[in-house]
């Protein structure tokens, strides 16, 4: 494994840039190779295999609780909310097979299907964990029910959140459209279209997801300063490595022809496992730029 070596002792600095260049080339080896060594790819599809798995689950149980608190509108929220930063080769048959599942009715709520539904989708929330605990390169101490009933909450929370989310959208347009009628200064479509709250409220519900998920899920503390770096670097990379994946499909790809009937999952797969590998290197990197950081307290006054 990259071990970091006391630069800072040298009798001669090197100029701030090259300072940089150098901090930034040995952060990114540690990361790198501690993700390699520490089987990272292996992760990566366990990461992206765990979220297929669940996916439908989380989303039967939260329209179960959707419609029990009646949130009619909570299919197309969540659809959008979850695929609306996929690329659209990707989102449009998954998501097409998820509004099949999610119109279908249920009035079972908190039998022992939805229940499994919920235990399915706390699974990938486990996963999460795991990947977290060897990127932070941490070892869980907690009991696993203590485990397990954070894993649910975090369901849980997922849920309410998208049916607040969904309330909110309904209402929005009418409160909007009120006050561009009886407020003077509010000129017409000042507010934005829906869809473009749309966005804004994906791209805000993905960033405090991941703010959560590093702060509360693996073990040990951290403090909120110390993890933007990587939430920071798996965005970015999320967003390039989105669109050219999305580029790659529309022009170059052969899935539909190698795997027929079962290319939208495939393809969804390969996605999923490029996010995740991504998703774990954001950890890889938060731990790199602390041991960095402790190297250079060490040899520095």
């Amino acid at each position: 494994m990259f071990e970091f070596s006391p630069v800072a002792a040298r009798p001669r600095k090197p100029g701030r840039p090259k300072r940089i260049a150098n901090a930034t080339r040995r952060i990114v080896l540690d990361a790198y190779n501690h993700f390699d060594s520490d089987d990272g790819w292996s992760m990566a599809s366990h990461l992206a295999l765990s979220a297929i798995l669940a996916l439908f689950p989380f989303l039967i149980f939260a329209a179960t609780l959707a419609s029990f608190l009646g949130a009619s509108a909570f299919s197309d929220t969540a659809i959008h909310l979850i695929f609306d930063a996929w690329p659209e080769a990707i989102a449009a048959p998954i998501s097409q097979e998820v509004t099949n599942v999610l119109t279908v009715q249920r009035g079972d709520f908190l039998t022992v299907s939805v229940i499994a539904a919920m235990y399915f989708a706390s699974n990938g929330v486990e996963a999460l964990r795991v990947s977290l605990n060897r990127a932070y390169r941490v070892s869980e101490n907690r009991s696993f029910i203590f485990r397990r009933l954070q894993s649910f909450l975090f369901v849980l929370i997922a849920t309410i959140g998208i049916v607040v989310i969904s309330v909110l959208l309904v209402v929005a347009p009418l409160v909007a459209a009120f006050a561009e009628r009886n407020v003077d200064w509010i000129e017409p479509n000042y507010v934005g279209t829906l869809n473009l709250w749309r966005y804004i409220i994906a791209g805000c519900v993905i960033i405090l997801s991941l703010m959560a998920i590093h702060f509360w899920l693996p073990a040990g503390k951290r403090r909120f300063l110390h993890i933007i770096p990587g939430i920071a670097f798996t965005l970015a990379a999320w967003f390039v490595g989105s669109t050219v994946f999305g580029a790659y499909l529309s022009r170059f790809s052969t899935y539909a022809t190698t795997y027929a009937g079962l290319a939208s999952i495939m393809v969804a797969i390969v996605f999923l496992y490029i996010l995740s590998a991504i998703f774990i290197l954001g950890g890889e990197l938060n731990t790199s730029i602390r041991r960095y950081r402790e190297a250079r307290r060490r040899v520095e006054p």
